[in-house]
């Protein structure tokens, strides 16, 4: 395409934009309610999965070493671990440290298992960690069938349910982004529909003096491009400040927690660009699918 010509397709949809005025801010206002309700649930579930991301990384496999266990035994038994292809990470605690860590978390009614110190009950203990959160019972069952691995801990019945939860929230999360996505495009392509219904004269008589499908596409696809965008400034200005806000003020407070919501940057500068691309391609997809009944004549 020459450059004249191009600059011709964008002098022509800046045109329409100012001349469709009140078509423009309903398009564009289209645009930015849409991605104001897609915005905010993208990134109430993108912290939401985050949460259980940390939760899923936190499940541990606690294997309770034999007391019977000789130090060449114990190793034996890493060694065993660490041979199963779906471990990540395994740490030794000794019973000393276990008992100290009980009696630290019981606070003042602890003191009384100090009495314990010189003649510990305890286990000492493997902690073992699975590269994929969902095969912690996988391993936990191979663990159990190990010599010298006495017991086995891992939240049996309440992790399964917490992985199943965690799944069923993630799957209707994203069928009901992907619905509002799928709501978005059908809004704004009837609302773009309009303004383009009006201009149908234009277009035919455009195709009757010879001017190609392409050639008339043109502006109506820069003019989408323009929607899209311009609905979506609104969206990325008001989803960043609110999260600012609220990051501010909810982050301090879960300080030494294990759930986190995201870091304000680069999150908030990733869900604009997203926003930027979903505005376009919704804006350009709306005119092109409008325009397309027109050009046969």
């Amino acid at each position: 395409m020459k450059s004249r010509t191009l600059r011709r397709h964008f002098r022509e949809s800046f045109k329409s934009l100012a001349r469709n005025g009140w078509m423009t801010f309903a398009s564009a206002s289209a645009v930015t309610v849409t991605l104001i309700l897609v915005g905010v649930f993208f990134v109430i579930m993108m912290n939401l999965n985050n949460v259980a991301t940390s939760i899923e990384e936190d499940v541990e496999i606690r294997v309770h070493i034999d007391v019977a266990a000789t130090e060449e035994d114990q190793q034996i038994l890493r060694e065993q671990i660490e041979q199963i292809s779906e471990v990540g990470s395994i740490a030794f605690i000794p019973k000393e440290e276990e008992l100290d860590n009980m009696i630290n978390s019981l606070g003042e009614d602890g003191e009384a298992f100090k009495l314990f110190e010189q003649d510990n009950p305890l286990n000492d203990i493997f902690v073992v960690k699975t590269k994929n959160p969902t095969d912690t019972m996988t391993v936990a069952e191979e663990l159990q069938e190990l010599p010298y691995a006495s017991k086995v801990k891992y939240g049996q019945g309440e992790v399964e349910k917490l992985f199943s939860f965690i799944n069923v929230s993630r799957n209707v999360g994203l069928v009901l982004i992907i619905g509002l996505l799928f709501t978005a495009m059908f809004l704004i392509s009837n609302t773009i529909k309009i303004t383009i219904v009006s201009r149908r004269r234009e277009i035919e008589i455009m195709k009757l003096v010879g001017a190609t499908n392409a050639f008339i596409r043109w502006p109506f696809f820069l003019e989408g491009l323009w929607l899209g965008i311009l609905g979506s400034i609104l969206p990325i200005a008001l989803i960043a400040t609110s999260y600012s806000y609220a990051y501010d003020y909810i982050a301090p407070r879960l300080d030494g927690h294990f759930i986190q919501l995201l870091e304000f940057n680069p999150f908030v500068f990733q869900v604009s660009t997203l926003l930027i691309l979903m505005g376009a391609l919704i804006g350009i997809w709306g005119s092109l699918m409008s325009v397309r009944k027109f050009l046969k004549v």
